[in-house]
């Protein structure tokens, strides 16, 4: 089994798996990539107020793209639908069903929508 970084996440989501909402993902390449997007967004939210400006606001939207298909391809480990995130919709408990959802543990087993990503001596991206 073999461990993702937080480069790692970063590169896969941002590149080889920017649009790519089939397949599965570990719970560590969804939680460093999500970590990237929240740094990517103060970072982003800070340039828009001090310039007073829209363009890196417009530029941020890049990452909803990886942002969002990661969330499916976490739910897709997990043996749900990537509809399953929409329950985050859902006022005071979506979000918390949402966060417990990306927190369980992955099907160690080929589920219908891949094989899994813990097997042995399958690449990380």
């Amino acid at each position: 089994m073999t461990s993702i970084s937080f480069a790692d996440a970063a590169r896969i989501c941002l590149t080889a798996k920017y649009a790519t909402f089939s397949g599965r993902a570990r719970r560590a390449e969804y939680w460093w990539f999500s970590v990237v997007y929240m740094i990517a967004a103060v970072v982003v939210a800070g340039i828009c107020l001090a310039a007073d400006s829209v363009l890196p606001g417009i530029l941020l939207l890049l990452f909803i793209v990886p942002m969002l298909s990661v969330s499916v391809r976490r739910l897709h480990d997990t043996g749900r639908s990537g509809w399953r995130m929409l329950i985050a919709l859902i006022p005071v408990a979506g979000p918390i069903l949402y966060l417990v959802g990306m927190t369980v543990d992955s099907i160690p087993a080929a589920n219908e929508y891949g094989p899994s990503p813990k097997a042995v001596g399958q690449p990380v991206g």
